[in-house]
């Protein structure tokens, strides 16, 4: 049996926040937009919250824009990749997983092109088995196919059973591996308590290289 490790992306492998206030900063200058234009984007964006075409339709009204929304969202597809960095810490512990016989991938939501250029350019596609991105598979997360789909992209199944999620969303990743019948390790980045509603994770860790510590720990190689 290959048991396996299914990681979300966005503030989970990589910081998806640093890498926006850089693409915020950029676009701000490049354009010139004036004090406090950086300060209300990253406000506008509530973390990756609100939905892109949103997002820049607020941008277009607010600063006079000339680009459609469409164009901007295209170039911040294609501009954001080159802003994500994954920690050499968290590669060199997806490699451990992987050397003890785990199967190792990345189940994410959002547009195809600006989620695999992310895995791609941060070296995380050379230390996964395979990613399931909704924008590809027209499912999203918390669905319980998009968890299958990663599964199979990466040469198992859920039904092997031993299987893991980490992320950083309770209901998105926690409660959407936990149905999908995976062990559940959530990504505590500070930004709120647990939510009462919800059960409760099974580990609770403060970033992707403390999850791999804990799932080594308790379910050690793979075999």
């Amino acid at each position: 049996m290959r048991r396996l490790v299914l990681f979300d992306l966005d503030n989970t492998l990589v910081d998806r926040l640093d890498a926006f206030r850089r693409w915020a900063r950029e676009f701000v200058a490049e354009r010139d937009l004036g004090e406090g234009a950086f300060e209300w984007m990253v406000r506008l964006d509530e973390d990756g919250a609100v939905p892109r075409e949103v997002f820049f339709r607020r941008v277009r009204e607010r600063f006079s824009v000339r680009e459609s929304v469409e164009k901007l969202w295209g170039e911040y597809r294609a501009g954001m990749p080159r802003m994500v960095e994954c920690p050499e810490a968290v590669l060199r512990a997806l490699e451990g997983l992987r050397d003890a016989g785990w199967r190792v991938g990345i189940v994410t939501n959002g547009m195809e092109d600006n989620q695999l250029g992310k895995i791609r350019r941060s070296g995380l596609g050379e230390r996964v088995d395979g990613w399931a991105i909704s924008g590809a598979e027209g499912v999203r997360k918390p669905d319980a196919r998009l968890f299958e789909i990663a599964a199979e992209r990466c040469g198992t199944t859920l039904a092997d059973g031993g299987g893991w999620i980490v992320g950083d969303d309770p209901v998105k990743d926690v409660e959407g591996g936990r149905d999908a019948g995976l062990r559940t390790v959530w990504i505590d980045r500070g930004a709120g308590a647990w939510p009462a509603r919800l059960a409760a994770p099974d580990h609770v860790v403060t970033d992707a290289r403390r999850a791999v510590e804990v799932i080594m720990a308790e379910g050690g190689g793979a075999g």
